[in-house]
């Protein structure tokens, strides 16, 4: 038996990963990767463990790759010559041949690593079921600025109802390069284009790209997240190189087409793809149609996130146990910030009417979070809200974050300040310092 170098840094990424677990079991995501990335077997076979474990969590899953690697061996093996223009290949048909024999190999290839299952292995037990088939209806490219690109060609059409049908059915589906015409014409494909595509025709919950580097900001430094209209302004500032520039643009095609979220995920890092989708963080760039982040009230489908939040701060003692069912009850009383769909800060504000006061109360922000500002933009939020019900003063009481409060303008006072409700339950075991602050 192995035993771990720190179990619980692993306890620890486990629990944070649950929320992300639960919000993605049943979705569709569709996962686009080029040729390069399947040419690299031992980076790929460890992918290949990682989608293993996409599928078991319920994540329905829509594989697009390319071949752009493997059609250049072939015909270098050939003596052949590639020709591009704009970019892309110019399919002739000597082309067409290596591109054809490039998509049966690598379906052969990736059907048999998803075939695996040697016991003591991460796809041990998977049963993984792979379906591909003639999903895309495409038409050629044909001739732009005098260059004729023959056989190279663009998605007219996804057979999304087929690929449906497979995703029921709890495969993993396998959509190649490839693209058929009416008329039995075969036409080589962007496996962007394809992706792009096929995640629109599925309107998925998330479309990830595997690039050779992420997008950066003017200091050189990988972006992490960002919304469309900012992808959009970086791609304006620097459109170079192109093939990252072509993958962010078919991302921004594919939100503005429905997809929830498009994330850009780095080739080479082993476990990328984990990483992006179960850690706040992330390791690769999230590109969504609004802000990521919202703070607003909370709903009631957000009591299991503050649930989440608030228990270890209640289990040290940083903040008093609550009874689950009140907490449900009084869900409008909470602020919650949200990020990506998770809550990762949450307060609470209790009107105390008769003498114009508040509390303000259950402050909690996610571990990862708390270098950020999330505390005092959900006291804002608190505040504004007490001041729209003509409020004159909050309160709080802490046993831990005296310093925090005074720097957001409270001064501490006694007891008998607080309003009369409020004072016949305060805790003198619990000794809790109390401020106040006027609004």
């Amino acid at each position: 038996m192995t035993t771990l170098p720190h179990p619980e840094l692993f306890v620890r990424w486990f629990r944070q990963a649950a929320p992300y677990v639960h919000a993605f079991r049943g979705r569709t995501f569709v996962i686009g990767f080029g040729g390069e990335m399947i040419a690299e077997r031992t980076r790929f076979a460890n992918f290949v463990h990682d989608l293993n474990l996409l599928a078991a969590l319920g994540i329905r899953l829509v594989l697009v790759h390319g071949a752009r690697t493997q059609i250049e061996a072939e015909l270098r093996a050939k003596g052949l010559r590639s020709r591009y223009a704009k970019g892309m290949r110019i399919t002739d048909a000597a082309s067409l041949t290596a591109v054809k024999h490039a998509a049966g190999v690598l379906r052969v290839e990736i059907e048999a690593l998803l075939s695996q299952g040697l016991p003591n292995s991460p796809m041990a037990g998977g049963a993984i079921r792979v379906g591909s088939g003639n999903y895309l209806i495409a038409r050629p490219i044909g001739v732009v600025d005098g260059v004729d690109f023959q056989f190279t060609g663009a998605v007219r059409k996804v057979e999304a109802a087929a690929i449906a049908r497979r995703l029921e059915t709890g495969e993993i589906v396998l959509v190649p390069h490839i693209g058929y015409s009416p008329t039995g014409e075969v036409f080589n494909l962007s496996w962007e284009d394809v992706a792009e595509s096929v995640a629109i025709a599925l309107k998925a919950d998330k479309l990830l790209l595997l690039s050779d580097r992420l997008p950066e900001n003017r200091k050189g430094e990988p972006v992490h997240e960002m919304t469309a209209r900012e992808a959009e302004a970086l791609l304006k500032l620097n459109p170079e190189p192109r093939d990252l520039a072509r993958i962010l643009r078919c991302a921004l095609r594919s939100l503005a087409g429905g997809v929830g979220r498009a994330h850009i995920v780095s080739r080479r890092s082993d476990g990328g793809t984990l990483l992006e989708l179960f850690t706040h963080s992330g390791v690769g760039t999230m590109i969504t149609a609004d802000p990521v982040e919202q703070l607003r009230p909370a709903r009631i489908e957000d009591a299991g996130g503050i649930i989440a939040l608030i228990e270890p701060l209640e289990a040290d003692g940083t903040l008093v146990k609550r009874n689950r069912e009140r907490l449900e009850q009084e869900i409008g009383n909470f602020e919650v910030m949200v990020h990506d769909g998770v809550v990762v800060g949450c307060a609470a504000l209790y009107p105390y009417p008769e003498s114009k006061s508040a509390e303000f109360a259950c402050l909690a922000v996610a571990p990862d979070y708390r270098g950020s500002d999330y505390g005092e933009r959900l006291l804002g939020a608190c505040e504004a809200r007490a001041k729209a019900r003509k409020i004159r003063r909050l309160f709080a009481l802490t046993t831990r974050a005296q310093h925090w409060f005074v720097d957001q303008g409270f001064r501490e006072a006694g007891v008998d300040a607080l309003p009369g409700e409020r004072k016949a339950l305060y805790n003198w075991k619990r000794g809790s310092k109390i401020f106040l602050k006027r609004i």
